[in-house]
């Protein structure tokens, strides 16, 4: 998910690159060489995974014109097509595979979305404002997608459907706080965003958060053919989804009251 701006232009700029665009090879190096820092506690998925396969992505959209509101429409596209299949096709090896390849895919083009934007100084406020919409959506509904899936073809004691019910809770619940805490501060102040957290992530500290990553939790579903394994996979991405939020609000609670003190 994204959380940061990822640049200003004219509002009223049409979301294409601009004539003269480079070739995808050029718009690769490029990319590489200006990605963004690794940021304070990412996941591994997201940091060693989503984000190459998203600088791919974001190389192929450049060399094509796309400007990164294209993109993030795109990347919804792939997400609610995977999270409509979960709720409304059966449970098989294939169907799994299939919905967490479009999710993986969809994620992947979400994390483009801001590397089109640096690129091609192309983001906007209205642009955040419509990445940040999809990601609240897809937190929900894919825990509600899961809800639906489960009632209808998973033996499954009617207690255990509080599962996704809860991780849909707890998922969006987390985000709206992450986004939030970077938010509040510059409310009514001087209308600029942080520039982020200060010591990047760890090898060591990426590994501990990989429960608590979305990709993670887009490959679980390539489990769905299995339900047992797939259910029991779920449990514990919630369990740990939740602990993370317990034991983070706080401290992000604590870290925006100092700030806000501070300025």
């Amino acid at each position: 998910m994204s959380t940061t701006s990822e640049g200003a232009r004219d509002p009223g700029a049409p979301d294409v690159a601009e004539p003269g665009r480079p070739s995808f090879s050029d718009a690769y190096r490029e990319l590489a060489r200006a990605r963004k820092g690794r940021g304070r506690g990412a996941p591994a998925y997201s940091l060693y995974v989503n984000r190459p396969l998203g600088r791919v992505f974001a190389a192929g959209a450049v060399s094509v014109g796309w400007g990164p509101n294209t993109v993030s429409l795109v990347s919804a596209g792939f997400t609610f097509t995977a999270i409509a299949l979960i709720a409304t096709v059966p449970p098989s090896p294939i169907a799994g595979v299939v919905i967490a390849l479009l999710l993986v895919v969809g994620y992947a083009l979400d994390s483009a979305d801001g590397q089109v934007a640096r690129f091609t100084h192309g983001g906007s406020a209205a642009g955040e404002w419509l990445d940040h919409v999809l990601d609240a959506c897809k937190n929900c509904a894919i825990h509600l997608a899961v809800l639906v899936s489960a009632f209808r073809w998973f033996d499954l004691p009617a207690a255990w459907l509080l599962v996704p019910i809860a991780f849909a809770v707890v998922s969006s619940t987390t985000f709206a706080a992450m986004v939030l805490k970077d938010l509040l501060p510059t409310v009514g102040r001087s209308g600029t965003r942080p520039s982020g957290s200060g010591r990047p992530s760890t090898p060591a500290r990426s590994l501990l958060g990989l429960p608590t990553d979305y990709g993670v939790l887009c490959l679980s579903l390539a489990l769905l053919g299995w339900p047992a394994a797939f259910w029991f996979v779920y449990v514990l991405l919630c369990i740990a989804h939740a602990a993370y939020l317990l034991l983070a609000g706080p401290k992000w609670f604590r870290d925006l009251t100092r700030r806000i003190e501070a300025e």
